[in-house]
């Protein structure tokens, strides 16, 4: 029998979010998750993945895959700890490690495991945590589930860090004091100021820790944000995802051996959840192969970025201050926001609506991603198209 008290919280809420414009619908995908995509029957070009390189239907990876399926089945059948670990998990952890380097590296079953398993095997209730304001929701979750002090950090505003960090260490209150960001924000598109921030955790002896879900594959040659900054041997906690721009599923952290070493013993998804599949764990294999011997994927993806950018400038649109290929189109208003996304659905383009929560009240925009596997083609056809629902709705004249 179901509760009344659940019926009205429900309809009540779910209600509430559909007249406020921040109700997502969720389009089922009948092809692949490439350039092009196929919803309800219709082909559009796609510009909501984060599939960066094209990675996720490259022919070398899929071989690989089916390779590993045929001879190591299609689970791993255990948690790392017991009999889950494979030599393809330990093959993949070396090339990861490498790739970011550092002296070792651990695989976990996604990006947002990743946040929630690391800071909470190294930080507790008598340590805290300098977090910037626009940090991913799985960083926030993670250090909630710390149970650390969390002081919430003015967005790549060094004034406020250093400020916050001297107060906190000179407080006497914790043991350990953590900074945490984002190395690309992957709302705005912005990159973090990671020199700055690593010359303020030496001054107070801070953990450091970057999340380089969006920077991974694109900036540094591929080895991301920290990387780009030649920083690599100064961040503790590299944090990457295996879904965006390798183009598979599943997360790492990179780091120095004895982290390593702790997160395997004391990481609660890495101890209690079963490993990651054979066939994704030889795919994303050789995605990093395919990224350590060849830049040729990034140029093409920061080629198809800057085209992008500057059509849509010149359009007249509001695209923010993106550094990356993240590329969002700022509208404001999130009814406006979500009505923009159909105009633009039912012309041709898949460029998906964000709203609050995701970002803050009033900032609503679509967010368009451009991936080395789009052509000039694809890229001109929905320049055209953002031309004409544009000004048919008045956000461009």
């Amino acid at each position: 029998m179901s509760s009344n008290v659940l019926d009205r919280f429900l309809q009540e809420n779910l209600g509430d979010l559909k007249e406020k414009g921040l109700y997502n619908v969720i389009d089922p995908l009948q092809s692949a998750n490439g350039p092009k995509i196929k919803v309800n029957g219709k082909e559009l070009i796609n510009l909501s993945s984060n599939n960066y390189l094209g990675l996720a239907t490259d022919e070398r990876l899929k071989q690989a895959a089916k390779q590993a399926i045929d001879e190591y089945g299609v689970g791993a059948g255990a948690v790392r700890t017991i009999n889950g670990t494979l030599e393809l998990h330990v093959k993949l952890e070396e090339k990861l490690a490498e790739f970011k380097h550092t002296e070792a590296a651990i695989a976990y079953q996604s990006g947002f495991n990743c946040n929630m398993a690391a800071i909470s095997a190294v930080m507790d209730k008598n340590d805290a945590i300098l977090s910037d304001e626009l940090n991913h929701a799985s960083i926030i979750d993670g250090c909630r589930l710390s149970r650390a002090k969390i002081i919430r950090v003015n967005h790549s505003d060094m004034e406020d860090l250093r400020t916050k960090a001297k107060e906190a260490k000179e407080s006497g209150l914790y043991n350990k004091i953590m900074v945490i960001t984002d190395g690309v924000f992957s709302m705005d598109g912005d990159v973090a100021k990671l020199p700055e921030i690593v010359d303020i955790a030496e001054e107070f002896d801070l953990i450091t820790y970057v999340d380089d879900a969006h920077g991974s594959g694109v900036l540094g040659n591929g080895a991301g944000t920290v990387k780009h900054f030649g920083l690599s041997d100064k961040v503790d906690f590299q944090i990457g995802t295996l879904s965006k721009a390798i183009g598979v599923v599943g997360g790492y952290v990179a780091g120095k051996k004895d982290l390593i070493d702790w997160l395997k013993v004391r990481s609660r998804p890495f101890l209690f959840s079963t490993s990651l599949t054979p066939g994704d764990v030889a795919a994303c294999t050789k995605a990093i192969e395919i990224l350590t011997s060849s830049t040729e994927l990034q140029e093409k993806l920061w080629d198809n970025s800057k085209y992008l950018k500057q059509g849509l400038e010149k359009l007249g649109y509001d695209i923010g201050n993106s550094e990356t290929p993240i590329t969002p189109v700022i509208v404001g208003d999130e009814v406006k926001t979500q009505e923009f996304s159909k105009k633009l659905n039912e012309e041709g383009v898949y460029a998906k609506s964000i709203v609050f929560p995701t970002v803050p009240r009033g900032t609503g925009r679509v967010r368009n991603m451009p991936t080395a596997a789009h052509t000039k083609e694809m890229l001109d056809q929905a320049l055209a198209i953002y031309e004409k629902v544009g000004k048919e709705m008045g956000i461009i004249s």
